[in-house]
Order: C-alpha cells, then structure tokens, then sequence
C-alpha cells in the first residue's frame, strides 16, 4: 500500500457515529504486544533478523551490508512514533488545509512538463493521468519530498519495538528483498519514519508487488526515475480495482431534508478499509435522484452516470465511483481520497486557480495512549 499518515476524521451528516481510523493505526495487528512488554537485547533481536533473512533466501552479503550500521534503535525513530497525536479533521477542514493554490499551479506545471508520458502511461495502465499527477502531487510535492530516513535502520527500529512488531518485522524482510534484487543501492534506500519510500510513498510490501520499471533499465527507480514512478501509482490504482475510463466522482447538492431520507433508506457499505464503512451502497442515478441528491448547481444528476456512493462531510458531499475505492487503497481515508480526486480535476482544468483561503483554524489535538 502507498502509505500516508493521515489525520482522523469524523464524518457526520449521513453515517455520525462512524470514525476514519488513521493508516497509521490500521498497521498495528489485532494482538499487538504493550510497550511494556520483555523484549531482547537489540543485538541480539538482530543476530534472530540476520539468521531469518539468509533463510529466506537473501544474501548475507547483502544482509550483512544492510544490518552492520544498525547497531542500536534509531531513538528520533521511536520519538516520531510515540509522538504522534491523534487529529480529528472534518473532511472540509482537511480539504481546505491540503488543496492550496500552490499545490494546484505545482500540479499544472507537472502534469504540462510530463504530458506525454502521463497519457502513455495513463493509457497502458488504464488509469486517469491526472490522477496519477495528484496522487505524485500530495505524497511527494511533485517529488520534492521523498523522505531521508534511512529505510533499513528505521524499519529495524520499528520492528523491535514491541508496539507494531509483527508489521514491520515483515516490511524489514521485504526492504531487504528490495536490495537482494538490486532495484536500488543502500545508501539511496531511503524515505520517511515509518518505512514509505520514495515519490509514491510505497511500504516495501507494496514496492515488490506494484513498482514498476517502465523505462525498462532493470531498476524499479520510485526515487528519481519519473517513468517508474508514474507507472508505479498507475499500477497500483489498476491493481487495485480502478476501471478505465471511469472518473472518481463528483461533488453534490444534498439538502438536509435528503440527507434525512439517506439515513433512513441507504445502507453503508463493508469493507477492509474502515473508511468503506462510512459511505453509502452504490445506487442508479435514479435512486439518488428520487432522494434529493443533485449537481453543485441544483440542475439533475447526468442520467450516464453509473452506480455511485455516497461520501459525506459536514457540509460537502460526493458521488463516488467504483474507482474512488482503488484510492481508498492507497490511503483509508475518505478526506485524503476526495483530496486527490479535487486534486486531479483541479490541475486538468484550465478555470483560474482560486485565490488562498485565510489559514484553517487547526482542530482539537491529544497524544494517543502509549501501548
């Protein structure tokens, strides 16, 4: 999965009981052990890691290399992990806050530069080009940010520490898998805190089953090389269940008097993903028409429109498709999938960019309980 923190939500005009849990808690297994729990020298925790990776097939020299600066937990890694606070947005506070006038002329300007090979690769992939670009645009500023922790040690890191163990034990073989197949040097491995790595923000898990070489050098490149990181999201999204020549959505008109009806009548969907839960069944244009579900400008909803769900703020609603849920996938959260899809429409329109909004007011912050 592209992995992004993203902050909390709480949705609640259709479905208010229902909370977004953040990616970064959807890491941690069912029976995580407590901070507080005996846990083994760290060298010797990494003597078990070195044994386990050779059996499973990588080379020692390449282990050996990967593990002999690790010598201790990266405390600046365990502070960034217990430090981090619980954030509850609303979807338009989020919006508001991540589509600024910047990010959308930053947008125009990378999807102008790499027009013709986003349509190429929008094309093999059967995946919207702009979308590509809005996705590469919020995980990586358009590749400015590609993160500058070092992968091995932070994921060692993690993997120690009781809290999250079993998760990222499995993403320190994978990254360890990333080098034993020579897609990238050690000293370039690397990317944020919590393991994501380069302009897509790919877990190693998600890098060996969705990273591509697309410029065909023989190197999965989601560092520098904007083909394979093009190609890459591309991938990803079309794995995960995107339809070509399928939008994401739209936003809507819905009075309070139709959202009544919807929480009578509607049932909100399942799924893996939390965020799943706080959204409608997919019905016919039809039915949402008959509820009172409208364009922006109050005129009906296109009859071409195919089955579509309902995402609800506290004042901004969508229609989403089948398609919204491929990147739902790269991040559970409806405030950072409705965000791209904004995102995407934004830099493929040629309408003036809108002015900055004065600052949004920050919400209510609190330190989750260790453990």
């Amino acid at each position: 999965m592209g992995c992004t923190i993203a902050a909390t939500l709480v949705l609640g005009s259709v479905f208010p009981s229902v909370r977004v849990v953040p990616v970064a808690q959807a890491f941690r297994p069912a029976s995580v052990a407590t901070q507080d729990a005996p846990r083994p020298a760290f060298s010797e925790w990494l003597a078990g890691v070195r044994a386990e990776a050779v059996s499973r097939g990588i080379k020692p020299d390449i282990v050996d290399a990967a593990l002999v600066g690790v010598e201790e937990p990266l405390p600046v890694i365990l502070e960034r992990d217990r430090a981090q606070a619980e954030t509850i947005f609303s979807l338009e506070q989020y919006v508001a806050r991540r589509l600024t006038p910047r990010l959308i002329a930053g947008g125009r300007a990378a999807l102008a530069q790499h027009r013709d090979l986003l349509d190429e690769i929008g094309a093999a992939y059967g995946v919207s080009p702009r979308i590509i670009a809005a996705i590469w645009g919020i995980e990586s500023n358009y590749g400015r940010f590609t993160g500058v922790r070092p992968t091995v040690a932070a994921l060692a890191t993690l993997a120690w520490d009781p809290r999250r163990a079993t998760f990222f034990r499995g993403e320190l073989f994978n990254a360890l898998e990333i080098l034993n197949r020579g897609d990238i040097d050690l000293a370039h491995l690397r990317g944020s805190w919590a393991g994501a790595m380069g302009q897509v923000q790919f877990m190693p898990s998600s890098y060996l089953r969705y990273a591509e070489d697309y410029d065909g050098d023989g190197h999965r490149d989601i560092w520098s090389t904007p083909a394979d990181i093009f190609a890459s999201i591309a991938n990803y999204l079309s794995g995960r269940g995107w339809v070509d020549g399928e939008g994401w959505g739209r936003e809507v008109h819905v009075t309070s008097e139709a959202a009544r009806r919807i929480r009578a009548d509607v049932a909100p969907r399942s799924g893996s993903c939390a965020a799943t839960r706080t959204m409608t069944v997919p019905l016919p244009v039809e039915r949402w028409q008959t509820l009172g579900v409208r364009l922006r400008s109050g005129r009906p909803l296109p009859r071409s429109d195919g089955p579509t769900s309902l995402v609800s703020g506290t004042t901004r609603f969508f229609l989403v498709t089948s398609s919204y849920d491929a990147i739902l996938e790269y991040n559970c959260s409806h405030a950072y999938a409705i965000t791209v899809g904004l995102l995407g429409d934004a830099i493929a329109s040629s309408a003036p960019i809108p002015a900055a909004r004065a600052k949004v007011a920050g919400p209510a912050r609190r330190k989750r309980a260790k453990g």
